[in-house]
């Protein structure tokens, strides 16, 4: 590869990269590393595992560079999507090492707990109850999407029902759950 004063474009970059070309692979990192360490710090949510994280994206990119075909995507998508690909790998990997020490079976009250937000026990209490009480296609949805992690889509599969079902039915339950939070005054505090 040239180092001569132009711009090269990514794709040649990745180009030079699969030939062994380690200047490539900086110069990409330099370009995109910023807002690829900003979406796994958003992921992850620890500055420890996105660094580690970003680092693992460009050294597979690195090695894969011979499989990037620029019809498909640029290089900047083809990064995101290796990246929140290995993002989501590591959360369920961490979701399901958490999961496997709880209960087999979900709860409501797994749900307070895993939703963090709930402070006072009146609260906790009428949220247990109040997930029971749903009706059961989205009690299905809430417990799927909040006790096993999985996405909409994952769940649409699981379940047999359209994607736009699931959101559908995850967004009235949603609602039905914060306008009963909203609505019954406390009955006791802590």
């Amino acid at each position: 590869m040239s180092t001569s004063s132009h711009v090269v474009d990514d794709a040649t970059l990745v180009k030079a990269a699969a030939e062994g070309d380690g200047r490539a692979l900086e110069q990409l990192y330099g370009r995109h590393s910023r807002a690829l360490l900003g979406l796994a710090r958003r992921m992850l949510r620890d500055e420890g595992e996105a660094e580690d994280l970003l680092h693992d994206v460009f050294m597979e990119a690195y090695r894969q560079a011979h499989r990037y075909d620029p019809s498909r995507a640029s290089v900047k998508t083809w990064l995101v999507i290796r990246l929140r690909s290995r993002a989501l790998d590591r959360l369920r990997s961490a979701r399901m090492s958490r999961v496997d020490s709880l209960d087999a079976k979900p709860s409501p009250e797994r749900f307070v707990q895993t939703a963090g937000n709930i402070a006072r026990k009146g609260d906790h209490g009428r949220l247990s109850g109040r997930i029971a009480e749903l009706p059961p296609e989205q009690r299905v949805v809430i417990e799927l999407a909040y006790f096993d992690g999985l996405s909409s889509t994952e769940i649409a599969k699981r379940i047999g029902i359209p994607v736009g079902t699931v959101k559908s039915r995850t967004r009235s339950a949603l609602r039905a759950l914060r306008q009963d939070m909203h609505s019954r005054p406390m009955t006791g505090h802590l």
